[in-house]
């Protein structure tokens, strides 16, 4: 299937390695150039090595506001233009309610919350005049199905989440798309980060029997990137294996 993506324009955020490096690798399948960010200089240039001429690394931490609209400003000039934005972050550290101090949100927010506002306020009304543009925010499964002792990721979230289904209210009439997909568990750094080496007991522990491949899930992404994806605005979808347990 052709997605329509060829000569497309894709900042993809924290994509030097895990979900946000399939995606960028998915969308590079489909003839998108693509600007990819990371904070660690080599990592980010192997990252791109492996990705080939039309990736365009970008040094840049969104764990910030401010270093999120830098990302996508400077996207902006290498491409000359975004079409396709891909929000992603790493994840704030692991706690519950009674071990996680006061202070310690702030900080998750800025990274899973305010990060995604900020790109999307610079990347959004330049794709609104257009009259084309795609938005996908990787969060995670949480958002539906809390996770124990992840509540500040479940929090932050959960906020970009509704930003983001009010966002595509918005601009569903300006041929803009926004939809975020929910990852379970994924074969990242960030799952042995959580739960160690031990991936057999966390394949159990999914519908499918399996951990889910970053391949898969990036391209899934690019697929709501794609012209037979306009119709599809508004969704947290999950890509989980099953993990999800409710009906809605």
């Amino acid at each position: 299937m052709n997605l329509g993506l060829d000569g497309r324009r894709a900042a993809v955020a924290a994509a030097s390695g895990g979900l946000g490096l399939a995606t960028a690798r998915a969308l590079i399948s489909e003839g998108a150039q693509v600007a990819i960010c990371g904070r660690d200089r080599d990592r980010l240039a192997a990252a791109a090595g492996r990705l080939g001429p039309a990736a365009h690394p970008i040094i840049a931490d969104v764990g910030t506001p401010e270093g999120a609209t830098a990302f996508v400003q400077e996207a902006q000039g290498v491409l000359g233009g975004v079409d396709v934005l891909v929000t992603n972050a790493g994840g704030p550290p692991a706690g519950g309610f009674a071990d996680t101090p006061l202070e310690d949100y702030a900080p998750a927010l800025d990274l899973n919350l305010l990060s995604v506002v900020a790109m999307c306020k610079a990347a959004v009304p330049p794709m609104r005049e257009r009259g084309w543009g795609r938005v996908v925010a990787i969060t995670s499964i949480s958002v539906r199905q809390p996770i124990p002792a992840l509540i500040l990721s479940s929090t932050a979230r959960a906020g970009a989440t509704g930003f983001l289904k009010s966002l595509a209210l918005e601009v569903a009439g300006d041929g803009v798309t926004v939809n975020s997909v929910l990852p379970g568990s994924q074969a990242t750094e960030r799952l042995r980060s959580l739960r160690g080496d031990d991936w057999d007991t966390v394949a159990d522990e999914v519908p499918a029997g399996r951990i889910g491949d970053p391949d898969d899930f990036g391209a899934f992404v690019a697929f709501l990137c794609s012209r037979q994806a306009r119709h599809l605005t508004g969704g947290a979808i999950p890509v989980d294996g099953g993990e999800y347990a409710g009906l809605l």
